[in-house]
Formats: C-alpha cells, sequence, structure tokens
C-alpha cells in the first residue's frame, strides 16, 4: 500500500492485501476488503464498501454523493461485491434516503465510463459494456449483459440472464431470459446461447421459447399472458421467475417487434 502520494483517511478500513497506487484517494467512512487493488487516481468516497479481491482502475469513482436534489447528505453507502472489476472513469454514486445504499454484486464487469446512480441494485455476475448508463433506482437482477453506449431509464427492472443490444433506451421493464434490441426497445429472442452457456438444458430454453411464444407472438396484454402460461406451462424455476417478474412489473414490460409501445 503506498504511504506517501496516496490520500488514505485515517478511519478508513483497509484489510490486509489491498493495494492502493499512488494518488488514489480514500475518504473516511469506507471499507476495502482484502486483496482489492485501487488504481492511480481512483476517488474512493465517503459510504463506499468494497469488498474482496476487487479491482478499481484509474478515474474511477466510488460512493460519489448521489447526483439527485432530494438527497440531503443522509448517510448512505455504496456497496460492490466481491471479485468486481471497476475500469477507467465509471462512476457509482451511494444511495438516498429511497433505498439507503447502492449495490453492484459479486463478480461483475463495470466497463469504462459507465455510470451506475443513487439507488441501483445490480446483481451478481453483470456486465455493463463501456459508456453504458443507469438512471437511479434501476434494478438488474442476476447475468445480465448491457451492450455500449445503452441507457436504462429511472425505476426500471432489468430480469436475469437478458442481453440488451448497445445504442438503445430501455424504457420499460426487460423481463428475464431474453435478448432486447432495436428502437424502440423489443424483445428479439431468447438468449439461448448466453444460457446454454450457464448451464441450461435444452429442455429448460424450449420451456422459455414456449412462455415467449405466449408473451410476444399471440397479441396478448400481460394479464392474459400470464393466465395461459400458469395453466399451459409445466411448472418449473424458469415458469416462476417469469410470472413473478410479470406480476411484479411496475413500467410494464417491453414489447414485441412491430407492437405498439
Amino acid at each position: 500500500m503506498s504511504e506517501t502520494t496516496a490520500y488514505i483517511h485515517p478511519d478508513a478500513k483497509i484489510a490486509p492485501g489491498v493495494v492502493i497506487e499512488p494518488f488514489a484517494v480514500i475518504q473516511k467512512n469506507v471499507e476495502i476488503g482484502e486483496g482489492t487493488w485501487i488504481g492511480s487516481h481512483a476517488v474512493i468516497s465517503e459510504g463506499a464498501r468494497i469488498g474482496k479481491n476487487c479491482k478499481i482502475y484509474s478515474g474511477a469513482q466510488i460512493s460519489s454523493v448521489p447526483q439527485d436534489l432530494k438527497f440531503q447528505g443522509e448517510e448512505t453507502t455504496a456497496e460492490i461485491g466481491d471479485n468486481t472489476t471497476i475500469r477507467e472513469f465509471a462512476t457509482i454514486s451511494r444511495g438516498t434516503s429511497d433505498r439507503m445504499t447502492t449495490k453492484v454484486g459479486a463478480n461483475c464487469l463495470i466497463m469504462a465510463y459507465c455510470h451506475v446512480a443513487h439507488d441501483c441494485v445490480v446483481g451478481d455476475h453483470c456486465i455493463m459494456s463501456n459508456a453504458s448508463q443507469l438512471a437511479g433506482h434501476v434494478v438488474l437482477d442476476d447475468h445480465v449483459v448491457i451492450g455500449g453506449m445503452t441507457g436504462v431509464h429511472q425505476f426500471v427492472h432489468i430480469g436475469a440472464h437478458v442481453m440488451l443490444a448497445g445504442l438503445v433506451v430501455a424504457r420499460k421493464d426487460v423481463p428475464p431470459f431474453i435478448m432486447a434490441g432495436r428502437e424502440p426497445l423489443s424483445f428479439t429472442g431468447v438468449n439461448s446461447i448466453g444460457l446454454r452457456r450457464r448451464g441450461f438444458s435444452n429442455e429448460q430454453i424450449n420451456l422459455i421459447q414456449d412462455i415467449y411464444r405466449i408473451v410476444y407472438h399471440k397479441g396478448l396484454n400481460t394479464t392474459r399472458a400470464i393466465d395461459i402460461i400458469e395453466k399451459e406451462i409445466p411448472d418449473g424455476q424458469e415458469k416462476e421467475t417469469v410470472i413473478e417478474f410479470l406480476k411484479g412489473s411496475g413500467r410494464g414490460i417491453i414489447r414485441g417487434v412491430g407492437d405498439n409501445v
């Protein structure tokens, strides 16, 4: 750990084996887990809780003050899970009084110039490609991949195992297990390649495809689609995950290609 050219607040809790490169700034009320590396000129602000074996590259800012007018200086946090990499000039704001924290899970890759706003919750094994942006209160479930320069509207929920194209805007919720692209953002198919890479069987993938034929290819509203899925699709975890997501969607889900949105 550098003791001369980095600024480390005396109250910061730095675990053994942490490497802090020259000109990094570690403010008060910060906790950094064992084996983490902090690059030059990174700024780890008050409220940061960084896990083990993370890599924070040059110019990144973790737990910065929220860009939200309702923030009144309350003591909030930004939590980074173990084994997560945050590349150059990415910014992660801490929470507000809404959730009191912003969370990025374990084993994530947040590429250069990405932004994770206040009160976001990012699951495990997520990838945000260069310059993708999450507005406040966004939720990404596990294994989400977001293409470069994509924006996600505040309060949007993106389900597990979703792959979003680059250069798109997510204004509505994106159900689990699918791919989405185009403008306006639309369902473009089941993320079968990603699912196979993560150990889903052909039987599971076929069931997911049957579910989304009902959701997107029969001209049904979401309520009617849920009714048919519950009656016609065999019980299983994937069915439960999709139904739970559809029933809990606050903004409504993206539609199929050519549908009105």
